[in-house]
């Protein structure tokens, strides 16, 4: 895929991957509209990115998808690239009650049903558009689960299930279906995590990480693995009882503290 020149929308564009995302497709002299849900990060991340287009929008809710599809298609007609890559990552005990199921399950909304929705959204102009392209930005964690975080992994393996259902049916179109699977890498998202909790795992930095993406796409790898992801999905068919068991060493620490 032409990687310049495009007209690129970000989800979750004012920090981590979507932030370096950003900076890199705003490197190669593309027009980028980072959105998400916190005003002052895309505000520091336009300060820091000058060119940066901005703008508020929470992609799980459906009525901001929206509010978004308006205004994007309003001021930025050209568009031909979306990235859905907001996502947030819980540590979630399932012994513990859940006083608000809105909120408990709020991965769902963010990480799975905004994709589809903006994906379903946006696909009608993109249909129209050469070089169009959807990224949706997954997990290696959809090959395998981390049991800590059984939310989060369960929303990037349906993520993942449905990017393979969007790009076959989409095999007609001149609509390219990328999907990124980040491995664990070095963003806020593990901010809230026990570094135990990724003992012998590989962190990889977020720029190494979004240029292997970048590559990736300039070569149309509409599946890219970077790093450990790769391992992933490898030991996941090879040895599926034995990687799961590893990822499952955590769920031991978290019950012995807040079962």
């Amino acid at each position: 895929m032409k990687l310049e020149g495009n007209t690129i929308l970000v989800t979750g564009g004012g920090s981590g991957i979507g932030l370096e995302l950003s900076k890199a497709f705003l490197a190669r002299g593309n027009t980028v509209i980072a959105t998400g849900r916190n005003l002052p990060k895309l505000e520091q991340a336009q300060r820091d990115l000058p060119g940066l287009q901005v703008l508020q929008s929470d992609v799980g809710k459906p009525e901001d998808v929206e509010r978004l599809y308006t205004r994007v298609l309003k001021d930025f007609p050209k568009l031909n690239v979306v990235v859905n890559n907001a996502g947030v990552m819980r540590e979630v005990n399932m012994h513990h009650d859940a006083d608000n199921l809105d909120e408990f399950t709020r991965e769902i909304d963010i990480n799975f049903k905004g994709p589809v929705w903006m994906a379903r959204k946006f696909l009608g102009h993109l249909k129209t558009m050469p070089n169009a392209a959807i990224v949706n930005v997954s997990s290696g964690l959809a090959f395998v689960p981390l049991p800590i975080s059984p939310i989060y992994c369960a929303t990037k393996a349906a993520l993942h299930s449905f990017t393979l259902s969007l790009r076959a049916q989409l095999k007609n179109t001149q609509v390219k279906v990328f999907e990124l699977l980040p491995p664990a890498t070095q963003t806020n998202l593990l901010g809230e995590f026990d570094p135990k909790d990724f003992e012998g795992v590989s962190i990889m930095k977020v720029d190494e990480m979004v240029r292997q993406c970048v590559r990736g796409m300039e070569k149309d790898q509409l599946e890219i693995r970077p790093g450990q992801s790769n391992q992933l999905k490898f030991m996941n068919r090879v040895a599926p009882g034995f990687i799961l068991a590893q990822l499952s060493k955590p769920v031991d620490r978290m019950l012995q503290t807040k079962q």
